[in-house]
């Protein structure tokens, strides 16, 4: 199949209540849609989305990246060659992951449809349901412990607070505050957003072990990887890498020094499935597990991270649950959400069938 078209188009959606982490406040999940169409007439789908205080885009450098710099190599492409189109892209456009991401899920979706197997299979098949836990935005001790008691309530059996905005004193609060609401049987993550430093986390953490705390996902700031490690030394809870790997390259220096327990990949940082793939590899050979996350994304771009969580055994935990925020869902097709279960499509490819209000 040759690549005959490639279209953009932006989306926004409002959340049903503000995601506030220690480095943003968000309301609405705003995205590009990218529409890859073929010479056969097939089309295939990715998105993007702007999250300037970590892959420092924004909507219209994405926009810009996608029509102005890598149509003009994709155009006339065939997917018979598509490491030629990986390696094109990375040569006119260097970080720009975000919008990388977009072009990489659309041409995975297109090569799965092209072999007739949806994308996990694609990849590798290794399991076709998965389980996501659910969010807890930063805000006072008690309004944290409610919402935590609220998603308990509905089914999910692991929850993500985020902590990092204020005082390490206030963060042990909150996690005191909803371990009670919630009882001991609820798996309870952190992610202070680099919000720490390593001598607050090494404080903190040690203090909340007794609340049993899974792990703790990126405590100091991403340059900081000598400031990591120590916190994986000096901790028994599992550290987790997120920020501080963007590429593969980056997770060679983090793993050589072992600075984590885990590591957080998330196809918006790594620029696509394919260098995601990588780095998953490269984690799996020195006995580090990954979890796939996710920015504030709709249903499309989950799906793919979904896929590729789905198709590889050294991938154990999943953030998934950006499009049960949104107030509303865009996306026909995809994957299903059943709570906290998630159930990959037997469409071939992402199983993406359209997009409300894009032709």
């Amino acid at each position: 199949m040759k690549i005959v078209d490639v279209r953009t188009c932006r989306t926004s959606v409002p959340l049903k209540k503000p995601f506030k982490t220690a480095l943003r406040t968000v309301y609405d999940a705003a995205s590009l849609i990218v529409i890859i169409t073929y010479d056969q007439g097939d089309v295939s789908y990715g998105e993007a989305v702007p999250t300037s205080v970590i892959t420092g885009e924004t909507l219209e450098s994405i926009d810009y990246a996608i029509c102005e710099v890598i149509r003009p190599i994709l155009l006339g492409a065939s997917l018979a060659e598509y490491e030629q189109i990986f390696s094109a892209m990375n040569r006119v456009l260097a970080s720009n992951t975000s919008a990388k991401a977009a072009i990489d899920m659309a041409i995975y979706d297109g090569l799965a449809k092209q072999a007739g197997l949806p994308l996990y299979q694609y990849l590798g098949g290794y399991r076709h349901q998965l389980e996501t836990d659910y969010t807890v935005s930063v805000n006072r001790p008690l309004e944290m412990a409610e919402d935590a008691k609220q998603y308990a309530a509905e089914g999910f059996q692991t929850l993500k607070i985020k902590v990092g905005k204020d005082d390490i004193h206030t963060d042990i609060q909150r996690i005191k505050r909803i371990r009670e609401k919630v009882g001991p049987d609820i798996q309870i993550r952190l992610d202070a957003n680099q919000g720490w430093t390593w001598k607050e986390a090494i404080t903190a953490i040690r203090k909340m072990e007794v609340l049993n705390i899974e792990l703790v996902e990126q405590p100091v700031p991403k340059e900081d990887i000598e400031g990591l490690r120590r916190v994986t030394e000096a901790t028994e809870t599992l550290i987790m890498a997120d920020e501080s790997i963007f590429s593969f390259h980056d997770a060679i220096k983090v793993l050589e020094m072992r600075s984590c327990d885990l590591i957080n990949l998330k196809l918006m940082k790594s620029g696509g499935i394919k260098e995601a793939l990588k780095i998953n590899a490269l984690a799996e050979a020195y006995g580090v597990q990954c979890m796939v996350g996710s920015m504030i994304e709709s249903k499309l771009g989950i799906t793919a991270a979904a896929h590729f969580a789905a198709s590889q055994p050294n991938i154990t935990r999943c953030d998934f649950d950006a499009p049960l925020m949104l107030k509303e869902d865009m996306i026909d097709g995809g994957i299903v959400y059943k709570g906290k279960d998630i159930f990959l499509p037997l469409h071939h490819g992402l199983g993406i069938q359209g997009v409300k209000g894009v032709s």
